[in-house]
């Protein structure tokens, strides 16, 4: 096991060397910004634009205590859309080191993608194999946007604690999913299908009962698992209400980045379909047909045979996670950084998931998608992190 937690951390520190290479490749065609970047702009001004800017902000300045609005009465976007564990980590770092907040926060997203890639290769090692979860880890950390793990952005620090709360219900230590999935709710908007996870876990444990007997002890655990996960899922909305005083504080927030300032489940979706197919005579009908193949591969890849080896408590999350993010996310090109803690799927991909045979041509397969996604974080980069003024598509 030693072996491959060395292999997996140089496999991620390899590629977020290439992303590094690209990062300050990419700071000579940003534009000075002087809310992002200063009279200049430096490499590690790369890893504090766009959302990193508002996480620069939360760990400076806080959060509001009376929600700011426009003159239509609209709350206006602001702090309380992001979550605070991120940057409260990162001002307390600030304070003990002295150094500024882009050197603080990339260093922390960097140092937490790699303990989540170590806990990701030891959890997917148990289940798929430990070449298979090397492979995987490769994969994982080249995509395109993996390169949001060295930005001032949470994606690296959800994906930590997000593995340690898998693996914990893997191993059935009930206490410490709990814990995790507290943590995971102060850390990314991404709690709510750990809620599906948990009590999968719990059902299949307690139908087991009779081969392994569960005792009271256990069963309190498992309530303080569940319970957790789902104080977990609005322990920020209740955050945020305690010190703004207002009940629908985080949710009109949130509503402040979407389209007429409302939350709509499903219908985003098809609507973005067919803005991805505008291109096309026939969009609407391309749109919806493309959304259905997404939903059917999802689906296919993680119920299939192929699959097995990942067991029901991976399987459940690849599935509740992105039913999860079709009930409350707007689909735009931040899709991408959303699809990385659907790391289980790269393990079915490369041919890993199943229970009697080998992955087949798995360094191949892996050297491919590795190559895919290199290519894959200079698109990211360049078309969605570099800001092209005056406006330009988020990462």
């Amino acid at each position: 096991m030693r072996a491959l937690l060395w292999r997996a951390g140089l496999v991620y520190l390899v590629l977020r060397a290439v992303s590094w290479v690209l990062l300050v490749i990419a700071s000579h065609r940003q534009p000075v910004m002087m809310d992002w970047t200063g009279p200049t702009v430096e490499p590690l001004d790369m890893t504090v634009l766009w959302d990193g800017s508002w996480y620069r902000h939360v760990a400076e300045l806080g959060y509001p205590h009376v929600l700011p609005r426009l003159p239509d009465g609209q709350v206006a976007q602001n702090a309380w859309a992001f979550y605070p564990l991120f940057p409260l980590v990162s001002r307390a770092l600030m304070d003990l080191t002295g150094f500024g907040f882009p050197l603080v926060a990339s260093c922390v997203a960097l140092l937490c993608g790699l303990g989540a890639a170590l806990v990701m290769a030891v959890l997917l090692a148990e289940k798929v194999g430990r070449p298979v979860a090397l492979a995987t880890v490769a994969v994982w950390a080249a995509f395109p946007a993996a390169v949001s793990l060295q930005l001032a952005y949470t994606e690296s620090m959800a994906m930590l604690v997000l593995c340690l709360l898998l693996w914990a219900v893997i191993r059935r230590q009930w206490v410490g999913a709990g814990v995790a999935a507290l943590v995971l709710g102060l850390t990314r908007p991404i709690a709510v299908p750990v809620i599906a996870v948990v009590a999968v876990a719990l059902f299949l444990r307690w139908r087991g009962r009779g081969r392994e007997p569960v005792g009271p002890g256990e069963y309190a655990a498992g309530a303080f698992a569940l319970a957790c996960s789902g104080l977990g899922a609005i322990a920020w909305p209740l955050v945020a209400w305690h010190v703004t005083g207002v009940r629908t504080a985080y949710v009109d927030t949130m509503a402040a980045w979407r389209v007429g300032h409302v939350i709509e489940p499903l219908t985003p979706w098809l609507g973005m379909s067919q803005w991805a197919f505008r291109d096309f005579h026939g969009a609407a009908v391309y749109g919806p047909v493309g959304l259905a193949a997404l939903v059917t591969a999802i689906v296919v890849l993680t119920l299939g045979p192929w699959a097995t080896a990942l067991g029901p408590e991976l399987r459940t999350w690849c599935l509740a996670y992105p039913a999860y993010l079709a009930l409350v996310l707007d689909p735009f090109t931040s899709i991408f950084r959303y699809a990385l803690p659907l790391f289980p799927l790269v393990a079915v991909v490369l041919g890993g998931g199943w229970v009697e045979r080998g992955a087949r041509w798995l360094w191949t397969r892996a050297g491919v998608l590795v190559a895919l996604g290199v290519v894959g974080q200079v698109a990211w980069i360049w078309k969605l992190l570099v800001f092209h003024p005056p406006s330009d598509y988020p990462p």
